[in-house]
């Protein structure tokens, strides 16, 4: 990332806090905006060089340097380029097709062809056997860094996730023989809602099992809760199956129609990166929007916490009606 000097003195102002999204998350909006900066595809093109600069130019700001030779949106997008590419907690570089930004082209492409390819018990294998693989190394990649994911928990989520998709397509497939072709064209979104539903849940059990940190207003931590846990994950889970649906439900109208034809009658061959493309105009816009419809300092109310941690806050000299925890993504 190229950084023009600027002539503004920033000891003058007050300081940035980089340890928070620039724009207000309380918000619908705030959240959005976040999001489609984390998700932007083309920050998978910046070089090495253009990384390791903003990585710099991120430490140097939170160790207290001035860096007035920096407007305030030279730091942000430097900070925006950061995350986009280095593991909050461990500090290192991603894997390129882990990252947040690697979402939308790998997604529209495994789902193009996902939705091409539906018909066949061996292209439903593949396909969705490369779906679960691309999943789990997103999974891997974004895993907490104070927590890791052990490679036992990470494999029996995969398999499961695998199984739970390849089962829910072929067994759908073969139910849907007798119905119009359009219905069949809906087989891999179930698949894909079905291995949500096992995968997210699977790879963080130990949260399901031991709970989640739960915090005061302030940021002080208040315990760990296994009921915020489940409506942590309860979100996720939402918000990826909705993620899904634009591009998996719309398409699906739109290629029964183009199949008519004459163009696509001559050049079948044109139906995979017709529905690639389909797909990932869809992604581009849902991907942040439906990581967005939650907020991810999300809250719930003290009376809905199991029993031992609620009698424990009401021993507190200070009293909470809500907590407030990480959903995760």
């Amino acid at each position: 990332m190229d950084v023009v000097a600027s002539p503004q003195n920033r000891d003058k102002k007050s300081r940035i806090n980089l340890d928070e999204p620039r724009y207000d998350q309380n918000t619908f909006e705030g959240r959005a905006k976040h999001f489609f900066i984390t998700t932007n595809p083309f920050n998978l093109f910046k070089s090495s060089k253009q990384l390791e600069h903003a990585k710099d130019v991120v430490e140097r700001y939170r160790k207290g340097e001035s860096l007035s030779n920096l407007s305030e949106d030279e730091i942000w997008r430097a900070k925006q380029l950061y995350d986009s590419a280095y593991h909050p907690d461990t500090k290192e570089k991603m894997v390129l097709i882990g990252r947040m930004s690697a979402q939308v082209p790998m997604n529209m492409s495994i789902t193009g062809c996902m939705m091409t390819f539906y018909k066949t018990t061996p292209e439903v294998l593949f396909w969705q056997w490369f779906n679960q693989s691309f999943n789990a190394i997103v999974n891997y990649t974004n895993r907490s860094g104070d927590d890791p994911i052990p490679l036992r928990q990470l494999g029996l989520s995969y398999v499961l996730a695998t199984g739970g998709a390849v089962g829910t397509a072929l067994g759908i497939n073969s139910l849907v023989k007798k119905f119009p072709p359009l219905i069949g064209r809906f087989v891999p979104f179930a698949a894909v809602a079905a291995a949500n539903c096992i995968n997210i849940p699977c790879m963080r059990s130990r949260e399901i099992t031991n709970g989640i940190p739960v915090f005061d207003e302030n940021g002080n931590k208040l315990g760990e809760s296994k009921m915020a846990a489940k409506k942590a994950i309860s979100q996720v889970v939402m918000s990826r199956i909705m993620m899904a649906t634009p591009g998996m439900l719309i398409p699906p109208f739109i290629m029964e129609y183009l199949n008519k034809k004459p163009i696509m009658l001559k050049r079948p061959w044109l139906n995979a990166p017709i529905q690639v493309v389909l797909v990932g105009f869809f992604l581009v816009f849902a991907t942040p929007l439906c990581c967005a419809i939650f907020p991810q300092k999300s809250s719930m109310a003290v009376k809905d916490l199991e029993t031992e941690i609620r009698e424990k806050l009401e021993k507190l000299p200070s009293t909470t009606s809500h907590v407030y925890f990480n959903k995760g993504l």
